[in-house]
């Protein structure tokens, strides 16, 4: 029987929690059934096992992130979107470091594809970024690239990783300045050709 007063909202945001203060790894059903006075059976009413639980809190946090994110880059475009989005993100990682683990597990395509966190986010991503003229497949490209970014140097500055003197926000700016000039001179991958007469097939110059 389930205890009164559980809820699998509570379950999971608990578990979110949890993971912010003591880290992702440490987040267990014996740790998390502790944490409400209870025994280990008590939450499989709630939620199935600690992989179904992950992925929840992954969920979770996915949509408090984009959230922020769609909030700052509202009416904005180009650089300032750019800008916003990117100090939206590192906020969230940099203040929740255990409930942005959970948003960079795997997720079942099949689940992403109707969680309402991921279909915003895919759309807000890709809404800021057809404003640099991007298209498919160069949109996925750059999409890659920003999320590598991102992580990349959220992941280095939350463990304290850069020991140069010069200040980490500087840095981080710049970067995002280098971004934008990216997107704004992408390289576009080029259409192929059609056959040449005779069925040869016409050299392509490389792309510049």
């Amino acid at each position: 029987m389930a205890r009164a007063g559980l809820t699998t909202d509570r379950v999971v945001t608990a578990a979110a929690d949890l993971a912010d203060e003591a880290g992702y790894d440490h987040v267990t059903l014996s740790a998390l059934a502790r944490r409400f006075g209870v025994k280990d059976a008590s939450l499989y009413s709630h939620v199935k096992n600690l992989h179904d639980l992950r992925t929840r809190m992954a969920l979770l946090a996915g949509g408090e992130m984009i959230d922020r994110i769609a909030d700052a880059v509202a009416g904005r475009a180009g650089r300032d979107a750019l800008a916003a989005f990117a100090g939206a993100y590192r906020q969230y990682a940099l203040q929740h470091p255990g409930r942005y683990a959970a948003t960079q597990i795997r997720i079942d395509q099949g689940l992403a594809a109707t969680s309402p966190a991921f279909v915003r986010t895919a759309e807000v991503t890709h809404g800021m970024l057809r404003a640099y003229g991007l298209e498919e497949p160069d949109l996925t490209d750059a999409v890659r690239l920003l999320r590598s970014t991102f992580h990349g140097y959220c992941a280095l500055e939350a463990t304290g990783a850069f020991g140069a003197s010069r200040d980490v926000r500087t840095s981080w700016d710049r970067v995002v300045e280098a971004l934008h000039v990216t997107l704004e001179h992408w390289p576009r991958e080029q259409a192929a050709s059609p056959p040449a007469p005779g069925g040869a097939t016409p050299h392509v110059p490389p792309t510049t």
